[in-house]
């Protein structure tokens, strides 16, 4: 088997973009995926809780968006050769996707300036643009992790992992609220992650469980020898996340914790996990069993000039996310226009 000599810039500059495309892509999983799960608990709350939900991620939500720009661009630029088939390939969950999207900003926006008999209608199409947005990414995330199979199987699995990552943005979303919100509320979030906590947990174990019959290769990379004992901490790892957010969770419902914060943190590291163990089962192809990131790639001298931009930009981006976090830190406060 011929070595990679990773000093060569052909080598390392497209992976550098592979893992510069997936943290942003990890970033706007984690991020819009805690305003996306809230969107989907709208449909759940009272008519005055709506509005603080709606404050919980008011500052935010418009950044967290930038992450799956920047992920697609990078897509663009750095893995042409990808970039077509990639979104040839998921035409139809991308369109969808972006219509939920735009459903979510048009009714942001609307639901608070339009007459209070409208604001219902309002309400129920954020709901909506949420649900649709979140099971069109996780249609796109099965068709990625089965090379974009066309048969009844490799649907089946898509449709399968596009029902489970709602359950995982409502567990993102309701940690948020016990966060950023008080009262009857928190009470309600307490309720909600609970819940979605073990349909999370369940969907984690089908979704792993099932990926390995979709590719040999992937098979191989986990189940064999010495690769099962070396990444048996990523598995081990996520169970102990599940069950220590549990504990936040009940712990802080009955008032013998006050660090409101660990549950969300709980939840963040096992999305980390369940995408570091995709990033492993994906590397190095951009499309499974077709492409790898080096074929995809573009021409060197390009990917070069492309860089010295990446450098600057992914600094500043991550840089203005936090800030944005610093400055509207502690619990959401009523929803006021002027």
């Amino acid at each position: 088997m011929t070595s990679i000599d990773y000093t060569q810039a052909s080598v390392w500059l497209p992976l550098f973009f592979f893992v510069a495309m997936g943290f942003a892509m990890l970033s706007y999983v984690v991020l819009d995926g805690y305003d996306l799960g809230i969107g989907m608990l709208l449909n759940r709350a009272s008519d005055h809780d709506k509005d603080m939900m709606i404050a919980s991620i008011g500052p935010f939500w418009d950044a967290n968006e930038t992450w799956i720009v920047l992920g697609v661009g990078l897509l663009l630029v750095a893995f042409p050769l990808a970039h077509g088939p990639i979104l040839t390939e998921l035409y139809l969950p991308v369109a969808a996707m972006l219509m939920g999207l735009i459903l979510r900003g048009v009714s942001f926006d609307f639901r608070v300036k339009v007459n209070i008999e409208q604001k219902p209608l309002w309400n129920l199409l954020f709901y909506v643009g949420s649900l649709i947005a979140s099971v069109s990414q996780g249609i796109m995330i099965g068709r990625l992790i089965v090379g974009f199979d066309s048969g009844i199987l490799g649907w089946g699995f898509s449709l399968l992992v596009g029902i489970c990552l709602p359950a995982g943005y409502i567990l993102l979303g309701s940690t948020w609220l016990i966060l950023k919100t008080e009262g009857s509320l928190q009470q309600q979030s307490f309720r909600w992650a609970k819940t979605s906590l073990w349909l999370t947990g369940f969907g984690v174990t089908l979704v792993s469980a099932a990926t390995p019959y979709f590719s040999p290769e992937i098979m191989h990379k986990w189940f064999s020898w010495p690769q099962i004992f070396w990444l048996s901490p990523i598995p081990i790892a996520t169970a102990i996340l599940f069950f220590l957010a549990n504990h936040f969770i009940c712990a802080l419902e009955k008032g013998s914790s006050k660090r409101e914060w660990l549950p969300f943190a709980c939840v963040v590291a096992i999305f980390w996990l369940a995408f570091f163990g995709i990033a492993y089962s994906i590397f190095p192809y951009v499309i499974i069993g077709k492409m790898t990131l080096w074929q995809a790639a573009a021409a060197t001298e390009s990917l070069w000039f492309i860089f010295w931009g990446a450098i600057v930009v992914l600094p500043t981006i991550l840089g203005y996310t936090l800030f944005s976090y610093r400055i509207f830190k502690g619990k959401a406060s009523v929803l006021t226009y002027y």
